[in-house]
């Protein structure tokens, strides 16, 4: 659910009218709802009643500071996976010791920030990392305690570029030398291994394979219990899928399914739980706004072009995903199938082939892209000298800036001319 609805025949975000952002703060832009942040974040929660468990949310989907504080003023932790999403964190007033640091490279100079910082799990994926962290953390007195994030080798069956738990994929440890890290780790300064983490992917839309990996994690934690090792926390990571493309007529699991399976699959353990949630939480919570250019007809097709691109938003040029696109202006006519494009150098500037959009459509006219909250603004670049666009946050009948778009010499003032050039 989201609150993007239309009202007397035009979109609103929740109750302001999508024309009235646009008029003042120019299109292409993004905008995320402070009710549907609200109400997913409350529905994941209260899927996971019963269990004592930190929601931690995935810095990595949408890192907007105005987002970050809604999420974090209504309880919510952090997952993060570099320094930048740490500061983030930090600034926007989470407690270190409901920061999650991730990811499968980090630096010394990540490591010791983390440690500085005080937050309240590391996730560490390799033995090299181990010992580094271990021999870092020794050097500035430091415990940390951490989680040695396993690889299932379970197949989430999603897109081959967000699967992260099988065999060839890059995360994690490799399930067979678990055990004897998990010892070694007991043995080094510093380190206090009490958790193991687990993530099989992103935008999973079965039950199935977290089931899966979550039994294999089970059985983990009562082997290493068994050899003496205090292992008192499971980070289950986040995955939850969202409906992007509601043609396919393909439902993911509910936060409710998803809490009812965790809380079957571990029944007994005594444990406590993070979740790291992302897309589940801000995906349907943001729409990218974009006008009309132009369109163009060829013997073969009808382009419909915007001002938004791939640079803007990168998911369907990048994995070749498909946003729901609807007018503003509500339309009574007929739909043609149009391909939806920018106009970025790039025939991968595509938003949709042969996608079903009112006949009556024009230039002028400003067109919405759903589901845009998660893995959109993050992934923004300024291809083509492009600037990045705003992001607007709106409350109830309110609406601010919450990024601005920036000026084209705020985006060169990091460059300068070497010597021998005049």
């Amino acid at each position: 659910m989201h609150h993007f609805s239309y009202r007397g025949g035009v979109l609103h975000a929740e109750d302001v009218a999508v024309p009235r952002i646009a008029a003042e703060v120019g299109t292409p832009f993004y905008c995320y709802s402070t009710a549907t942040l609200t109400r997913h974040l409350s529905v994941f929660q209260k899927a996971l009643t019963g269990l004592d468990a930190t929601v931690c949310f995935a810095v990595k989907a949408n890192s907007n500071i105005a987002v970050l504080r809604t999420l974090i003023g209504l309880g919510a932790g952090c997952d993060v996976v570099s320094c930048g999403e740490l500061q983030l964190a930090l600034k926007a007033g989470a407690a270190p010791a409901k920061i999650v640091f991730s990811g499968v490279g980090k630096t010394e100079a990540e490591i010791r920030l983390a440690l500085a910082s005080g937050v309240g799990q590391i996730n560490v994926e390799s033995e090299a990392e181990l010992d580094t962290l271990s021999r870092v953390a020794a050097e500035m007195g430091k415990t940390a305690r951490i989680a040695l994030r396993v690889n299932p080798e379970v197949d989430a069956g999603t897109h081959d570029k967000i699967s992260t738990g099988r065999k060839e994929d890059k995360f994690g440890i490799e399930w067979s030398a678990v055990p004897r890290l998990y010892r070694k780790a007991a043995r080094l300064p510093g380190i206090d291994p009490t958790s193991v983490a687990v993530h099989i992917g992103s935008q999973i839309t079965e039950l199935a394979p977290f089931e899966a990996a979550f039994k294999k994690v089970r059985e983990l934690v009562l082997q290493l219990r068994a050899e003496g090792l205090d292992i008192r926390h499971l980070d289950l990571g986040g995955g939850l899928g969202v409906p992007y493309d509601h043609s396919s007529n393909k439902t993911p699991p509910s936060p409710e399914e998803y809490g009812a399976m965790v809380k079957r699959t571990f029944a007994g353990l005594d444990c406590k739980f993070t979740f790291e949630p992302g897309r589940v939480i801000v995906g349907n919570a943001g729409i990218m706004v974009s006008e009309i250019v132009s369109i163009k007809e060829s013997a073969e097709r009808r382009f419909v072009i915007v001002d938004a691109a791939m640079n803007d938003l990168v998911r369907p040029a990048m994995y070749g995903s498909r946003h729901d696109i609807i007018p503003v202006q509500e339309a009574s006519s007929g739909s043609l199938p149009v391909d939806v494009v920018g106009p970025v150098c790039e025939t991968t500037d595509c938003f949709a082939k042969a996608y079903p959009l009112p006949s009556s459509l024009k230039a002028g006219d400003l067109v919405a892209f759903l589901t845009a909250g998660a893995y959109g603004a993050v992934m923004a670049s300024s291809y083509n000298a492009r600037a990045l666009i705003p992001e607007v946050m709106v409350s109830g009948d309110q609406f601010a800036v919450v990024r601005r778009r920036p000026s084209f010499e705020e985006m060169v003032a990091l460059e300068q001319l070497p010597p021998w050039v005049e």
